[in-house]
């Protein structure tokens, strides 16, 4: 079985749980285990909650109407040339055993860090993993990305340059036994 969603929402709050509650039901049709389907649903909320925060410049949203005569607010796949994007894009693909989620925005995109990092990643010259560099409690943010490294089995943060950053997560899926939708 496979199934395969795509969704373009736009940079508001309200999205986020939209997003988490779409990937919710279709885990729930289905038949994927629900501690599994909890786990994978709180690691695309904490990245849908990055892409609104962090995918682009809020500031220009309500003034780009005004420039270009009167815009139609539902027509957010209408954007600008040069103006930051209001909108974001999630994919799941449930395929065999697997789901995978990605989450991309338009915003600048990931800053340098040691601490963003694949979870398969090593020192070249040396066996053992390194350590994560975690924020501390009392940040404000950062902790949404070790959280998603925590929930998913493999995690994936990268840039588009020019074009935003992209945060990608996969988790081998367990089944309910009345499932409906078996793994074939």
């Amino acid at each position: 079985m496979s199934i395969w969603w795509s969704l373009h929402l736009r940079r508001e709050a309200a999205s986020v749980p939209l997003a988490r509650r779409f990937l919710l039901g279709t885990m729930e049709t289905a038949g994927v285990d629900p501690d599994i389907s909890f786990d994978l649903s709180l690691a695309l909320s904490e990245a849908c909650a990055n892409a609104v925060e962090h995918g682009g410049d809020h500031g220009d949203q309500e003034d780009r109407g005004d420039r270009f005569g009167t815009r139609d607010p539902w027509d957010v796949w209408d954007e600008l040339p040069g103006a930051a994007s209001a909108q974001y894009r999630v994919t799941a693909y449930l395929d065999g055993e697997k789901c995978r989620i990605e989450v991309a925005d338009s915003g600048p995109g990931f800053p340098a860090r040691s601490n963003l990092r694949d979870s398969a990643e090593r020192y070249e010259d040396q066996q053992w993993y390194e350590p994560r560099q975690y924020p501390p409690l009392s940040a404000e943010d950062g902790r949404g990305l070790c959280l998603i490294e925590q929930l998913a089995d493999h995690v994936h943060f990268r840039n588009r340059p020019g074009r935003g950053a992209v945060v990608s997560f996969d988790k081998v899926l367990k089944w309910r036994k009345d499932a409906l939708l078996m793994v074939s």
